[in-house]
């Protein structure tokens, strides 16, 4: 198992910071990692984006503002343009999104107008509601774009004690895009939202913190396992339904 190496950079006109969570071998595939609603919230993700690092990809990490009145979206255009220059070929990169940023990066993958043409290598949705649009950030929902969605491959990743994002809803979206032919395993956690993403929720911080032992723990190794798989890294299959 390789050893991460974090750094932190600026990447956006803003000011913003991202995370770089490095693994061990030069040509690691890409992953880009965006966080939920909750603002400026990298840090909530630093125990995925390690381990992931760990098994192989090098993760990318953006703060965004979804409380901002643009909704954050020239912060994550900023971040795909950053991780396009990152890397040497931007189509070998693996989107990834928890929660609103789960929405976020499904939208952006299987829009019929991808940003400046790119498309993710594949896509991951951890713990996300899918039959939503996003108007602020300006995206359709995951759910209307199905029929036209490109042969790129889909995972995704919820709990089944999720009360924040019903895994309900991840069934839905799975069956709805099975009806267009396109698969897309579903792995079942056995956690809640912040779970899903090696993350708990904390009464002192007010916030969700990184988890770093007991079963938000135990499950998040599961997530990384998906992520890292979509990555094209040989790893310990997780169980989904088909």
């Amino acid at each position: 198992m390789s050893t991460a190496v974090m750094d932190t950079v600026r990447y956006s006109s803003d000011g913003q910071l991202l995370d770089i969570h490095r693994a061990a071998a030069p040509d690691a595939p890409t992953v880009l990692l965006w966080h939920g609603r909750g603002p400026a919230e990298r840090d909530v993700l630093g125990a995925l984006a390690a381990e992931v690092a760990r098994l192989g990809a090098t993760v990318i990490v953006p703060d965004w503002h979804p409380d901002a009145e643009d909704g954050g979206r020239p912060q994550l255009a900023a971040s795909l343009r950053f991780t396009w220059d990152f890397v040497r070929d931007p189509a070998e990169v693996v989107l990834v999104g928890w929660s609103l940023g789960g929405r976020a990066a499904m939208a952006t993958a299987l829009r019929p107008d991808p940003p400046e043409g790119w498309r993710p290598a594949a896509v991951v949705g951890i713990s996300a509601r899918y039959n939503q649009p996003e108007p602020l950030l300006g995206l359709p929902s995951p759910m209307d774009v199905c029929d036209s969605a490109p042969p790129l491959p889909i995972h995704l990743v919820h709990g089944t004690e999720d009360t924040v994002c019903d895994f309900a809803n991840a069934g839905e979206f799975q069956r709805v895009l099975a009806a267009s032919g396109r698969k897309a395993p579903l792995t079942e956690l056995t956690t809640d939202h912040p779970g899903a993403v090696m993350a708990e929720y904390s009464p002192e911080w007010g916030r969700c913190r990184p988890a770093h032992s007991g079963s938000a723990h135990r499950e998040g190794l599961r997530t990384a396992r998906v992520i890292a798989q979509a990555a094209g890294l040989p790893t310990q299959k997780a169980r989904a339904t088909k």
